[in-house]
């Protein structure tokens, strides 16, 4: 993974060095995880909302294998390197890491941060890695989605438009 001027794009050893670093200062670190395939409002919000919990916010990336499994073989639409340094240029954003598994469950358990925040679609109990950030004495917490802001909806969005626009006999 290439870094950025900031160096705020980690492998997992860097991202457990950084996170301790912050918590040994008396920082209170927020994590939050995805695939911020074609970053959007929505993902803008969210992140937003949840660096509000704590002085640090740390990502958890989904890798492009990872993203397959989970979403299909016609996505991620961007690659992790652009995903990526796409997050690590928000202000928000103090790391970015990357994992490989189908959950960060691992990742989290390993950086231990002090508070976990996901979408409000998701139940606190169905979050990866709650347990244990529970039981460290950490919070897990839900911030609002914004309507209609989806990565899904741009691509349906997307491929009516080009549908739409198609002269007649011709494929978008």
């Amino acid at each position: 993974m290439k870094r950025n001027e900031e160096n705020k794009l980690l492998n997992q050893t860097e991202a457990l060095r950084k996170v301790q670093a912050w918590q040994a200062a008396g920082e209170k670190v927020v994590f939050s995880n995805g695939c911020f395939d074609i970053l959007h409002a929505g993902h803008a919000s969210y992140l937003a909302a949840a660096k509000k919990f704590g002085d640090r916010l740390i990502i958890g990336l989904n890798s492009d294998a990872s993203v397959r499994r989970l979403k299909g073989p016609n996505r991620p639409i961007c690659c992790e390197a652009d995903r990526a340094l796409l997050l690590s240029a928000l202000q928000m954003v103090d790391a970015v890491t990357l994992f490989d598994e189908d959950t960060p469950e691992q990742l989290i358990t390993t950086l231990m941060p002090d508070v976990l925040v996901k979408g409000a679609d998701w139940a606190i109990e169905q979050i990866a890695g709650a347990r244990a950030v529970l039981e460290g004495g950490g919070e897990v917490l839900t911030v609002p989605l914004v309507e209609g802001r989806s990565t899904s909806t741009i691509i349906d969005t997307i491929l009516q438009l080009y549908r739409q626009s198609a002269l007649p006999g011709e494929t978008p």
